[in-house]
Order: C-alpha cells, then structure tokens, then sequence
C-alpha cells in the first residue's frame, strides 16, 4: 500500500511526459529491481520515467547483461531526478 507521499512522488514521476533515456512521447513510472525479492517494488525515489519499449529492455532485455540495464536503470533514475527539479516537481536543499 503506497503512501500519500509515495503516490504524490509517483504522480511527479508520471508527470514527466517523455523518456528521460530516448526522449519518447509516453512513460511509466519503471521501478528499479536492485535490492528487492519476489513480488517487492523498490522505494519510490528509485523509479524512473520511462517510455514502455525502455522499461522493457531494462527489465527484460536480452541484448544487455545485467550490470548493464542496472546501470541503465541508475542513469534513468539520476535523469529523472534532474528533469523533476528542473521542472520545479522536487527541491533540492
């Protein structure tokens, strides 16, 4: 059960309307799977805007290993952080 705080850090993430890795139209909010079993999401501040074709190469994608979608995914997360306090979503302090 998310928070009114985690749904609030959700709802920014999604307000961000293009994938902060190619820049498409379209995103889910894509959780990181570093840290976490079976059937357990990430802490909200570890997901990142992402477009579906993305979020599934990172999650699924055959064509990297792992250390690679998983730095992927930590790029995903630091640029979505960026374009949430460029865009006045988050403050920094």
């Amino acid at each position: 059960m998310s928070t009114a705080e985690e749904k609030r850090w959700f709802a920014a993430v999604a307000s961000l309307e293009s994938c902060v890795l190619c820049n498409v139209w379209g995103v889910q909010v894509a959780h990181s799977n570093r840290d976490r079993g079976m059937g357990q999401k990430s802490k909200p501040w570890m997901t990142a805007a992402l477009c579906p074709s993305c979020h599934g190469e990172i999650d699924n994608g055959r064509d990297m290993k792992q250390e690679d979608r998983r730095a992927q995914m930590d790029r995903a997360i630091v640029l979505t952080h960026a374009a949430l306090a460029a865009n006045g979503r988050i403050k920094i302090s």
